[in-house]
């Protein structure tokens, strides 16, 4: 049953793709399969991501917290690529009949031509002067949901194009305020660490016990006792 839902989707990411334009990335994520992985794209210029691409550590901490649960999609939240520029991203959760996550669809829009228009704009018609005053423009964004009490502490996207590469960059991430080096981290610490990276939906990714696991010099049973213990 999963495979015929998904192949329903594909063709609405292409149809998305080409009635929203070439600024509107149309994205869809097999979450199935492991790794969970993009099995169809439209105007992927954007991102610069493929067919088989891993999915992004953003969708990955939309499951971790279980958004899925209490939401059926996300809406208007900022996510960057890999040169800096900011999208607008929303993304809708794809169900089995049991309520279960199958998959994900997403769409990003970048507005960097309209940003480079509008300043264009204004310093045709406005003196240097009043370009002083006025700060250049700078769009807000928030992050909206049905329920917001289910949006994860923080969503940030990366769209890397390798797995072992995005866990490292998770992993630096939660590590990279310690004062204390790895090697000398007592369980406690560990623990914690464990409980940042399984927020950021790093051991749903193909490998990520034994990731983990090898950069805290302890073995894969520790960790799985670790989560297991969060779970309690």
């Amino acid at each position: 049953m999963t495979p015929s839902i998904l192949h329903q989707y594909t063709l609405l990411v292409n149809f998305l793709g080409k009635t929203l334009g070439p600024d509107y990335e149309v994205v869809l994520h097999d979450i199935t399969c492991e790794p969970s992985k993009v099995i169809a794209i439209a105007n992927s210029h954007i991102s610069d991501r493929t067919v088989g691409s891993p999915t992004t550590n953003a969708a990955l901490q939309m499951l971790a917290a279980n958004s899925y649960k209490t939401n059926n999609y996300l809406y208007n939240y900022q996510v960057s690529t890999e040169d800096g520029r900011i999208l607008r991203a929303s993304t809708m959760f794809i169900k089995d009949n049991d309520g279960s996550p199958i998959g994900l669809l997403g769409i990003n829009f970048d507005d960097s031509r309209y940003k480079d228009f509008c300043k264009t704009l204004l310093t045709n018609i406005h003196p240097d002067e009043f370009l002083k005053v006025i700060p250049a423009f700078s769009p807000t964004s928030t992050s909206f949901l049905e329920n917001p009490a289910a949006q994860p502490d923080s969503l940030s996207d990366d769209f890397s194009m390798d797995i072992s590469t995005l866990m490292e960059k998770s992993f630096n991430t939660v590590t990279v305020s310690l004062a204390t080096p790895l090697e000398r981290l007592n369980q406690q610490e560990k623990r914690t660490i464990v409980q940042k990276l399984q927020e950021r939906g790093v051991f749903k990714l193909k490998g990520g016990i034994s990731f983990v696991a090898k950069r805290l010099s302890c073995s894969p049973a520790t960790v799985y006792r670790y989560l297991g213990e969060l779970e309690n």
